[in-house]
């Protein structure tokens, strides 16, 4: 169940990063709409992330935290901002899902 939870907090990272891309194009009223989504997503992402490492191993938790949400926001980045989709880019976020891969096969 705390690793269901863990991935749920990444990808609210992923939300509130996406939430910052769209406050940074916007304007007016949706600007400050945009970056108080991020500060709800950004509490409950923490709050997740909190809740999982009262179980998982702190370093293992934060580690998969932040590679889902590097993974999780390079694809909204590449799908929704337009950003380049090089090989490079691509081969590495591969490597970064083959080492979350790894930590939850080591860990409890």
């Amino acid at each position: 169940m705390n690793w269901i939870i863990l991935v749920i907090a990444g990808l609210f990272e992923v939300v509130f990063a996406f939430c910052l891309g769209k406050a940074k194009v916007a304007t007016g009223n949706e600007m400050y709409l945009w970056y108080m989504a991020f500060l709800i997503t950004c509490g409950i992402s923490m709050g997740l992330l909190i809740k999982a490492t009262q179980v998982l191993p702190i370093g293992t938790a934060y580690a998969v935290w932040t590679g889902i949400g590097a993974v999780g926001t390079v694809l909204v980045g590449i799908f929704v901002f337009k950003e380049p989709a090089t090989f490079l880019r691509l081969f590495f976020i591969t490597t970064l899902v083959c080492s979350i891969v790894g930590l939850k096969a080591v860990s409890q």
